[in-house]
């Protein structure tokens, strides 16, 4: 069997992955993207908090700091190529206290000096104008309108489809195990189901992004995680806040916030804990206390009983707290590692970044004359107009059939899901949201599942929530024999 030489490949499929996969799919090289979980996006990025931050709240003098102004202007151009909910809302950074003034006023030089336009300082009478829902201990807020919302898996998925559309070679279920040097300047990359050889090896393994140093013998950093927990409300509260909601910051965190989501619900968190073990994705009662401790002192209307899901997800966070990217002591491996917030808002940034580095050390990069920037832009049912949506169900009748009650999601929709890539539940909920509303899925999982059997002509028992052992119903047989 004839081995396949790539010019690069990417380790992991989150974000940062996924993003500069879509950037070098751009030139005449060969580029392959290795996945450990069965869908891209399926680590941190699915726990994403989905912020486009406003551009000001890095320090100018810190790589994150510069690539986050920098990321946050290329976000328009992305979803308007590729379709992916995103919306500039803006947003608050709210002072309770006098003492925490001087914070609102740093924070606006910081992104003056950056070049971030529109910030302003609103005192209380503004504040109540335009956001009658926060508390009245609200005495002061920066705003900045350059802050947006993006469905972040919805991002990863659309702009690893349009990679793969103009060339990638995507291999998902491929954890590398091994690392060793190759001939001619090489890497070998070993995973459990094959081998891989390439020339440049780009490490955007998130929170293990130290393992794959050290297999490769270039480990100079650890990274540990920090664990942010998330509470999703219900729809009942949309528009109770028109903007992201951030308190001042910390030196570690930006804080608990109140997010409206591109969806229109509200989202809020996360918490900051450190923690030893990197797959521990556990929420807390302890957590959930933190969070609407908190929140209801900026937002009183906003309460624990209105949660409808939990999750957690895992910060990447390097020696420093800064992002790392840059060649190593061996020649084409680089590391993308330390992707912390605001990692999400950076990543185009980092992307061209990164490639710009890989030309750097000596890999011919054309352009290619055929790039085909966009992806066809998959049919939102429900923000239809009535109009409309009885034209698509007499056009294709599968447009007809509600699956998800809660969010008004059609079997058109799930099947078009499953034609892109979905393999699991949690592959057809990020691409279409059927299951995340308010019964979480308690109507519409078996049929997806029915759906996700017959597309893939696969027994229902073995459809997972996320792959792996994630099943969710048993054989006949071990029912019968237990």
């Amino acid at each position: 069997m004839k081995i396949v030489l790539y010019d690069v490949t990417i380790i992991g499929g989150g974000a940062i992955g996924c993003t500069i996969a879509r950037e070098l799919s751009r030139y005449q090289i060969n580029v392959a993207l290795l996945e450990k979980e069965i869908e891209v996006g399926f680590g941190t990025s699915k726990a994403n908090s989905g912020i486009i931050h406003g551009g000001h709240h890095g320090s100018p003098d810190s790589l994150k700091g510069k690539l986050e102004w920098e990321g946050n202007q290329l976000w328009d151009p992305l979803a308007d190529e590729l379709g992916f909910g995103f919306r500039r809302i803006g947003e608050l950074t709210v002072a309770l206290a006098e003492d925490q003034l001087p914070t609102l006023n740093a924070l606006k030089e910081q992104g003056e000096k950056k070049g971030v336009p529109g910030l302003e300082l609103w005192d209380r009478d503004r504040l109540q104008q335009e956001e009658p829902s926060l508390s009245e201990n609200a005495i002061a807020a920066l705003f900045a309108p350059t802050t947006g919302v993006v469905n972040p898996y919805e991002a990863c998925f659309n702009l690893i489809e349009n990679a793969v559309l103009n060339g990638l070679n995507l291999f998902v279920s491929s954890p590398v195990q091994s690392i060793t040097e190759g001939p001619d300047n090489t890497w070998i990359l070993q995973t459990p189901k094959k081998e891989y050889r390439t020339r440049f090896v780009i490490n955007a393994a998130g929170v293990f992004a130290d393992r794959i140093a050290e297999l490769a013998g270039v480990r100079t950093f650890s990274i540990h995680a920090r664990k942010g927990e998330e509470y999703l409300l219900d729809k009942r509260l949309c528009g109770l806040v028109k903007r992201v909601i951030f308190p001042c910051p910390t030196p570690v965190s930006k804080g608990i916030l109140v997010i409206p989501t591109f969806d229109g619900t509200l989202m809020v968190g996360p918490t900051a804990e450190m923690v030893e073990d990197k797959y521990n994705l556990a929420t807390s009662s302890a957590g959930g206390q933190q969070v609407f401790d908190f929140v209801r002192n900026v937002v009183p209307g906003i309460s624990a009983r209105d949660c409808i899901a939990e999750f957690a997800g895992l910060r990447a966070v390097a020696d420093g707290e800064d992002f790392i990217i840059g060649t190593t002591s061996k020649k084409g491996f680089i590391n993308v590692a330390g992707i912390q917030s605001p990692g999400l808002t950076a990543a185009p940034a980092i992307a061209t970044l990164v490639a710009d580095i890989i030309r750097d050390e000596g890999l011919s990069m054309s352009l290619k004359d055929d790039f085909e920037p966009a992806v066809p832009k998959p049919i939102h049912f429900a923000s239809l107009p009535t109009e409309k949506q009885i034209e698509l169900a007499r056009q294709n009748p599968s447009y007809g059939q509600i699956v998800c009650r809660c969010e008004l999601i059609t079997e058109g929709e799930i099947l078009d899901a499953i034609d892109r890539g979905a393999k699991t539940l949690d592959g057809i909920k990020f691409r279409t949201r059927a299951g995340m509303g308010r019964c979480q899925g308690g109507f519409c999982t078996s049929r997806c599942m029915e759906l996700l059997s017959r597309k893939m002509d696969v027994p229902i028992p073995e459809i997972t929530k996320r792959g792996g052992e994630s099943w969710v119903v048993k054989p006949r047989t071990e029912l019968t024999a237990t």
